[in-house]
């Protein structure tokens, strides 16, 4: 349950803390008090889009805290909302998004509101209790037709993508195709431009390179050549190793460098043989860098990126020719899918036409737990067509009583009747399976009697689990177990527990105005002890 609510700046209330308690809590106060921000302080902790205009005067920021104890122990939820809209949430301390908050607490709390009724009025609204209270045979159907739909739909989707788009993926196919074929005919190799270039300049050079490479190697070998003198030095150097032992380290150079200019004599003679004067070769590798030029132009830099392009468009070949298959076959694919869908739709129609009775007679029960001799409650599932939530249609039909023709409830019901109807549904559907069910201001439009068995039907639905209920009416207010107070005190509102006196004074209040009267705290405190005596006979 709820065990500690924290609010500041939500609306007028600047700075609240309470503790339920277990039980039926009712919140009162005069209108405009601000007693609805309570609840909206737990739609903020489940979840709910952060709307700025719930920010109050007292600050730049609103914040919202609870702390709920949960069978493996206690659990805080936290939100902050800006008055330009932005929201921070935090669980147990660690901020996390507004999705994560409402799926860790949201499961917690049932919130039921007055427009609700405005929901049920409309077709995707009676359709959203019904499927808000499928089982779990009816959750698996609800999600086996979710997944043919948008199978069905993406088949769909790509149909009308390639319709009348035929001829024009068969030309993009043949021209990637080119693509990838010119450039696999090419033979490119990375890096080949660069080899080819030096080819080139030998080429185009090599009777200059070959007069220059034969006078190097000239200047090697030849009498008196460098490899001659080097060759002095050693024998000179020999000569003075043996008056001079520490000269032994200078020797071995001079035959290293003895050793590396017969090396490159041999690279240079090498080279100088080998180069090609042939002008046919020069033609042949000019004619390659042309062929290599031409392909860059077109596909990238560098040969490397040539030979990606070829690969892309080698990939993008077998795409369109995929699509291209698969459009043949995309009418047949898409009955097969169609048939999938219908079935689908057949197994989900079922399980909410069962359901639907189920909630009809259920909440026929409640309405006349609150004071309904006879009503009549019908929810129908039409046949439709199919679509991305199924092939039906709910409608919600009510009377208030048999002899009556049912008709739309915003229509027939009068805003007692509809406060009534609401609770029933919701509770039909499964409000109380939740540890927290939370109403806001359901009680409108009822009085009398209606409304003392309303109050006795809300504070039996808090026998084991938390209901907290914002109300304007004394007979609900007497069945509380925690009994809070909103008073708006200019542009603040502030919120506390009472009892007690100030419990009675609230309660004549709210019958007639007269709280600090004899008569009127007699008359909050006879209406106190009616509602425990039908809390004590009932058991």
């Amino acid at each position: 349950m709820l065990e500690e609510l924290h609010v500041a700046n939500l609306g007028l209330l600047e700075d609240a803390r309470i503790e339920p308690g277990a039980g039926l809590v009712v919140v009162t106060g005069e209108t405009g008090a601000g007693k609805t921000m309570l609840l909206g302080a737990l739609q903020l902790l489940g979840g709910d889009a952060a709307r700025r205009d719930r920010v109050g005067p007292a600050g730049d920021e609103l914040l919202v805290e609870g702390r709920f104890v949960v069978a493996d122990g206690e659990r805080v939820a936290a939100r902050r909302v800006t008055r330009e809209g932005r929201s921070k949430a935090y669980e147990d301390g660690s901020m996390v998004t507004a999705t994560r908050l409402g799926e860790a607490f949201g499961p917690l709390m049932e919130i039921v509101a007055q427009h609700d009724a405005l929901t049920l009025a409309r077709p995707a609204g009676v359709l959203d209790l019904i499927d808000g209270a499928l089982g779990n045979r009816g959750r698996e159907h609800l999600s086996e037709y979710g997944r043919a739909w948008s199978e069905l739909a993406r088949l769909r989707s790509e149909q009308a993508e390639l319709s009348g788009d035929r001829r024009s993926l068969e030309r993009d196919l043949m021209a990637v195709r080119q693509q990838a074929e010119e450039i696999v005919a090419a033979g490119l190799s990375a890096g080949e431009e660069i080899e080819l270039a030096t080819k080139v300049g030998r080429l185009r050079n090599a009777e200059g390179l070959t007069e220059g490479l034969n006078a190097s190697h000239g200047a090697l070998v030849d009498d008196g050549g460098a490899i001659d003198r080097v060759g002095d030095v050693i024998a000179e150097l020999r000569r003075l190793v043996a008056l001079d032992p520490s000269l032994d380290g200078l020797h071995s150079q001079a035959v290293a460098a003895s050793d590396t200019l017969s090396e490159l004599s041999a690279e240079l003679a090498g080279i100088a043989t080998g180069l090609d004067h042939d002008p046919d070769s020069l033609e042949i590798v000019e004619e390659r860098i042309r062929a290599i030029n031409a392909l860059r132009r077109k596909y990238g830099d560098t040969v490397a990126d040539v030979v990606a392009f070829g690969a892309a468009a080698e990939s993008r070949a077998a795409d369109i020719q995929r699509r291209i298959t698969s459009s043949e076959t995309l009418d047949e694919d898409i009955a097969k899918a169609g048939a999938i869908v219908d079935e689908a739709a057949g197994r989900l129609r079922k399980s909410r036409r069962t359901l639907a009775k189920k909630l009809a007679a259920a909440a026929r029960v409640h309405l006349m737990d609150l004071g309904m001799s006879d009503p009549l409650v019908q929810l129908e599932v039409e046949v439709t067509d199919v679509g991305p939530r199924g092939g039906d249609r709910a409608l919600l039909s009510f009377a208030s009583d048999r002899s009556l023709a049912a008709g739309p409830v915003t229509r027939i019901a009068s805003g007692g009747e509809l406060s009534r109807l609401v609770l029933s549904l919701r509770l039909a559907a499964g409000a109380a399976n939740v540890p927290i069910v939370a109403f806001d201001e359901i009680d409108a439009g009822v009085g009398g009697s209606t409304a003392l068995a309303m109050g006795e039907k809300l504070a039996r639905l808090a026998q084991g689990r938390q209901v907290l209920c914002v109300s304007h009416l004394p007979q609900i207010a007497a069945f509380a177990d925690t009994h809070i107070v909103v008073e708006r005190e200019g542009s603040s509102a502030v919120a506390a527990k009472v009892s007690g006196p100030d419990r009675s004074r609230e309660i004549a209040r709210m019958l007639s105005g007269l709280g600090d009267t004899s008569t009127g705290i007699e008359h909050a405190e006879e209406l106190l002890r009616v509602a425990a005596d039908r809390i004590d006979d009932s058991g």
